[in-house]
């Protein structure tokens, strides 16, 4: 290549892009032609001894084309690898001598030189190795047998035959070699010994193995299984009852072992394998048949009661037991007791008579039947026994009262129930049986009118309402319901029932003077010069209901004057919105709707005229009145504040007290108190609870307008038996107050605060 290294880069020296050329690059200020990526021989000419990569330059000025050949010389970069990791041989133990068997070659991936060329073997003492060059001077091994093999001895022959290639270093590869050594039969079965001694007792169960003899053959397969045969030589009439099991060599008990008839028996057995030249062992087993006690006692009894009262006394006979033995001496000697901790014990009257009687207290309700259970033991070596057994049936007496499962129930009615509706079901236990245990409900008679609002199915002790109740009339009444058994005398319990009666919103709201009922017309008169948030007026009005029932909400429901006036809802203050206009109507007509907090509500509408006044002289006395109160408004704060504190404190302490009382007389049972809660609501009421009991208060922000309702939560807690419409809902807290705050006690609260 005639060109100048100073020329390469004027000339854009560059290598034609091709699969070969991109393994180098040209320094151009050099002029060197560098390796760009590695190159791997044995990918590019893997079946080549010789291996070259040829690829063009070009130049310009004047374009000119070179050709570039690259050898790529070989490395010893590869191991001599086998085709598996181990190479199995079966050899027979009978082969000659000098028998050669081929092993798998090695590969090399390098060529010439660095291929494969040396096997070399672990030394031993039965092969040697050939190693023979064939076609393409391809490495083969074989091996030689150099001595016999003995399967006996050493079953398997575990070899490595390591490839070495030509390199320097040389690399080399493995390949693991295990001969597997086959059996010929050329040895016969061995028993561990010629003669077997064993002891067996009399009467064994058929199918009792008595023994097991054992034989060996060190050659394997057919040639080391061996099977077993009693040899018939001089025995024809002597096997006696036992027959062996030809493939385990167990002799095995097939009829009648008795002492008394044969004390000894011989057996010879022979052991064959199963080559094709079978090979026999013999040996003898002496088999001792052992005396034993069998014969077990035999009991007879007789029984006297078949069943008893569960106050019977101590000492009552139950049953007779006969106990004999057809054994002789010590084996015919017999002991009875009886099995396990019952209530009877074993009288023995005269040698091998007994008698059962009782010795403890009955109880049916624990245990209302007895398996008496005897155990006759002879004295034989070992022992042996019969047992029999006594049922007897304990018969009831009524010593159970009826039992409750609560000593109180609060059962929970929602007002207006129809009479006849189910208001809950009553069940006592008894644990008497059949008549004892027969149970009828009534209700005591008492200071309650119970009776006469109530009635109750002696049978089922299911509880019915005889009137429908009224909680503005009767929020709660107790009374008492007993339980008498059928037993003889009669036992009895009863249980103490709190009827609570629950609101209904069965009362609508009641418009307070000086607003006049639904249906008439009600005039109010505001200045025009009225600012936003004038006072118009005030509606009040009351719910003869409680709790949410009777908590109110004042709502303007033509729509054409609310965007003038609004109303709070639950002080009921008429405010303006906003300033009045020339655009706006001189007379508004408001419809005001007072609705309750029931399901479902209830509500009364009232009809307010408000007319807007222009002549300010019309309105001055009224605007002059409301000058004067302004006057004197600081004092008036000053004093009402005074008022509303007193009042609240001689409140709080007087509801306290109450409330005490209260937990105090019901002895405990709704006596469960917790920290009180106050929730504060967004339209300006709060609500108050502690415990069991919840009191709402209502009132504005403006405290100095507003009404304050102060009343109890009507809902029951959750453990209570809610009866609504002849169903009954269960719950799971503590019992509210029903009872309201005292009538004087808020009357003198609202007096002080207005």
């Amino acid at each position: 290549m005639n060109l100048n290294v100073d020329d390469l880069d004027a000339r854009a020296f560059q290598l034609v892009p091709g699969p070969k050329s991109r393994y180098f690059q040209v320094d151009l200020k050099t002029g060197a032609l560098c390796v760009r990526e590695r190159i791997d021989r044995e990918e590019l000419c893997a079946n080549f001894l010789t291996c070259s990569l040829n690829f063009e330059a070009l130049v310009n000025h004047p374009l000119s084309l070179y050709r570039i050949t690259v050898n790529v010389v070989d490395v010893n970069d590869h191991y001599p690898v086998f085709p598996v990791k181990a190479q199995m041989l079966n050899i027979s133990e009978s082969v000659q001598l000098g028998a050669r068997f081929s092993l798998l070659s090695a590969f090399d991936a390098d060529v010439g030189s660095l291929s494969v060329k040396n096997y070399k073997l672990t030394p031993n003492e039965h092969f040697s190795l050939d190693v023979n060059s064939g076609e393409k001077h391809i490495m083969s091994a074989e091996l030689v047998l150099r001595k016999a093999l003995d399967r006996e001895k050493e079953p398997v022959i575990r070899l490595i035959l390591t490839a070495f290639d030509g390199g320097k270093p040389p690399r080399s590869g493995s390949l693991q070699i295990m001969v597997s050594v086959l059996d010929i039969n050329d040895n016969a079965p061995v028993f561990s010994s010629s003669l077997f001694k064993v002891r067996v007792t009399e009467n064994a169960p058929p199918g009792t193995t008595i023994i097991k003899i054992n034989a060996t053959d060190v050659d394997e397969g057919l040639n080391g299984e061996i099977k077993y045969i009693f040899s018939t030589q001089g025995q024809e009439n002597n096997l006696g009852p036992f027959l062996i099991n030809a493939e385990t060599g167990e002799i095995i008990v097939k009829g009648i072992v008795d002492f008394e008839d044969k004390a000894f028996h011989e057996l010879r057995v022979e052991a064959h394998d199963k080559g094709l030249s079978p090979m026999t062992a013999n040996c003898k087993v002496l088999v001792e048949i052992i005396d034993v006690n069998d014969n077990a006692p035999e009991m007879s009894i007789t029984q006297l009661l078949m069943s008893l009262r569960e106050d019977a006394k101590r000492g009552t006979a139950v049953a007779l037991v006969t106990v004999s033995d057809k054994d002789g001496e010590t084996n015919g000697k017999v002991s009875c007791r009886l099995i396990g901790e019952l209530p009877f014990k074993l009288e023995s009257n005269y040698k091998n008579y007994y008698s059962v009687v009782l010795d403890g207290q009955l109880d049916r309700e624990n245990i209302s039947q007895y398996n008496v259970t005897i155990l006759a033991t002879d004295e034989g070596n070992p022992p042996l026994f019969s047992a029999a057994g006594v049922h007897v049936h304990i018969l009831d007496v009524n010593d159970n009262a009826p039992i409750f499962s609560k000593t109180k129930i609060s059962v929970y009615v929602k007002e207006n129930l129809p009479p006849g509706t189910l208001l809950y079901s009553l069940s006592a236990m008894d644990l008497d049986s059949n008549e004892n245990a027969e149970i009828s409900y009534s209700i005591l008679e008492g200071k309650s009118a119970a009776s006469s609002a109530l009635s109750i199915n002696s049978m089922t002790g299911q509880l019915y309402s005889l009137q429908s109740f009224n909680y503005e009339e009767t929020k709660i009444f107790s009374f008492q319901v007993q339980a008498v058994d059928s037993g003889v005398p009669p036992l009895n319990s009863t249980v103490k029932i709190n009827v609570f009666i629950l609101d209904e919103n069965d009362n609508i709201p009641i418009i307070l003077p000086p607003y006049s009922d639904s249906g008439s017309v009600n005039n109010e008169n505001i200045p025009y010069s009225a600012e936003a948030g004038y006072f118009v007026a005030k509606v009040r009005a009351v719910d003869a209901d409680s709790g949410y029932n009777a908590l109110l909400s004042y709502h303007i429901t033509e729509p054409k004057g609310s965007n003038l006036f609004r109303i709070g809802t639950s002080t009921g203050e008429i405010r303006t919105k906003r300033r009045m206009s020339d655009n706006d109507l001189k007379t508004h007509s408001l419809i005001i709707a007072v609705s309750d907090h029931g399901e479902p509500s209830l509500s009364t509408t009232i009809s307010i005229e408000i007319v807007v006044m222009e002549n300010m002289d019309d309105v001055r006395p009224s605007l002059k009145q409301m000058s004067i109160t302004n006057d004197n408004f600081i004092n008036l704060n000053l004093y009402l504040l005074i008022a509303v504190v007193s009042v609240s404190i001689i409140f709080l302490l007087s509801l306290i007290a109450l409330i005490a009382a209260k937990c105090y007389r019901t002895d405990g049972a709704f006596s469960i108190s917790s920290a009180p809660v106050v929730t504060t609501h967004p339209d300006g009421s709060w609500s108050y609870s502690k415990s069991n009991q919840q009191y709402d208060v209502c009132f504005s922000s403006d405290t100095l307008k507003s009404d304050v309702v102060v009343f109890p939560s009507p809902f029951p807690p959750a453990d209570a038996e809610l009866i609504k419409g002849g169903d009954t809902f269960n719950r799971t807290q503590s019992l509210p107050s029903t009872g309201k705050v005292s009538t004087a006690l808020v009357g003198m609260f609202l007096t002080a605060v207005f």
